[in-house]
């Protein structure tokens, strides 16, 4: 098909806000396309529908239907997140494992299980390649492991189990930075539903969690249903994706650069005029740098700490079965998930102070006076700082503001890196943040490491 039917050069400036509507205003390329959307590549022959033309020669975007692709993005931040916070939820599940099998005195914790959410933060930072179908297979392997008995291959299965979260966390990197740069293209509550997606994603896991030690009997069947409920939400996922990649909206903003480039190909006078607007990328990280910054400084400061110091916090009463059984997902794990998603929830509804890049990366960095302040809590193995904070309570208020700070100033950059770059420049732009975001995972969890060592 020929897509450069009926084109003519751009000129106009970029501008994807939402019209009441509800339909998008395409300025990124309005003047090169003319009436219907014939242009756009639909083997499936829905591009025959119309859309309207308004003043200006600007063409209304078909809208999102039932608001299916906005939920899709949820779900596929959800999912990007939903593997390795199943790795990381199931404490019991991993104290257990790798739990003194020549002893019954369960009060000292083996080096394996004292530093095991450090050594999870690790593997997850390691680079790998390719995506979800993999990552589906990998989890319903680690939820066949359940159901065998390790006992005497605990090295080989901790070994395994690394392996697994280095691979599983490779192609989450590969798929966020893939979800980011296409919301990219959308208009910025898209984005926002993405990153919040993935907020969203560690909730579900926390609450399957503790669904799963109220009802089951022992850390192995709660660890096997757990984890196929992590199945199902991957294999959930790519159904959704896969029909979202057909609908005419996604297509209409997923084929601009199919566009431009036909444009460009059927009229030579323009491209010597659009050839200026190709993104160049030491441009671009120059205009956002700060917020990337800020980004890769949020998941510094949050992956230093949580969970492998935070894991290690225990209530200061026993006894009980709040205490005992739950204090850890309720607080540890639903808590901090729940407090990141508000955060990002209200990130996007207030955008403060997205257009301040110096105001977020100075809040960015008084957060970091969260590290000293959760070192002092109540952490069992305790040998090498003193324990100044006791309280329970004082512990779910830092827990809960740790959360909260950690979820609005990350989706705040996320927002914002987008909005003061060009229209063309957007796409590379979202996808660099995803790179300073998995950055700071990784530097996180390097320095959780050290950390650890510093507190045996």
């Amino acid at each position: 098909m020929d897509f450069a039917t009926n084109v003519r050069p751009l000129l106009q400036d970029t501008d994807d806000r939402e019209t009441d509507s509800e339909a998008f205003l395409d300025d990124a390329y309005a003047g090169s396309i003319n009436a219907s959307t014939s242009n756009i590549p639909d083997p499936d022959k829905e591009s025959l529908v119309e859309t309207r033309i308004v003043s200006g020669g600007h063409r209304i975007a078909p809208s999102d239907k039932f608001h299916y692709t906005y939920a899709v993005f949820y779900l596929m931040g959800m999912t990007t997140m939903v593997p390795w916070n199943f790795f990381v939820t199931a404490e019991e599940y991993w104290q257990y494992k790798f739990r003194n099998v020549s002893s019954n005195d369960t009060s000292v914790l083996t080096p394996r299980q004292l530093e095991f959410q450090s050594d999870l933060s690790i593997a997850a930072a390691v680079p790998g390649t390719i995506a979800r179908v993999l990552m589906l297979l990998i989890m319903i392997g680690t939820t066949a492991l359940v159901r065998v008995d390790t006992d005497q291959w605990q090295d080989t299965f901790f070994n395994l189990t690394m392996l697994s979260v280095v691979v599983i966390n490779s192609f989450s990197a590969i798929l966020t930075g893939g979800l980011f740069g296409i919301a990219g293209q959308f208009s910025a509550h898209y984005m926002t539903a993405a990153v919040s997606g993935q907020a969203l994603g560690g909730i579900f896991s926390a609450v399957a969690d503790i669904i799963a030690l109220t009802f089951a009997s022992n850390p192995s069947t709660t660890a096997f249903v757990f984890f196929i409920v992590g199945c199902v939400v991957l294999l959930l996922s790519l159904f959704a994706y896969i029909i979202m990649s057909k609908t005419l909206f996604f297509k209409y903003y997923t084929s601009k650069k199919m566009l431009m480039k036909s444009s460009l190909e059927a009229d030579p006078a323009a491209r010597d005029i659009c050839s200026r607007q190709e993104p160049r990328f030491p441009d671009v990280l120059r205009k956002i740098w700060i917020y990337g910054f800020s980004e890769w400084l949020v998941f510094v400061t949050t992956l230093s700490i949580y969970p492998a110091v935070t894991v290690l916090v225990g209530s200061q009463h026993h006894g009980r079965p709040w205490n005992d059984v739950y204090f850890l997902p309720v607080v540890n794990y639903l808590l901090f998930n729940t407090g990141d998603y508000l955060g990002r929830i209200f990130a996007g509804m207030f955008e403060w102070p997205w257009n301040n890049p110096i105001l977020i990366g100075v809040l960015t960095i008084g957060r970091i006076a969260f590290v000293p302040a959760m070192l002092l809590c109540n952490i069992t193995q305790h040998h090498n700082f003193p324990v100044l904070i006791h309280s329970d309570y004082i512990f779910i208020v830092l827990m809960a503001a740790f959360a909260l700070s950690n979820g609005y100033l990350a989706n705040i950059a996320l927002i914002g890196a987008p909005r003061v770059v060009e229209g063309h420049e957007k796409e590379m732009a979202s996808s660099m943040m995803a790179a300073f975001l998995g950055i700071g995972l990784a530097c996180g969890s390097a320095i959780s490491l050290m950390i650890i060592e510093m507190i045996k």
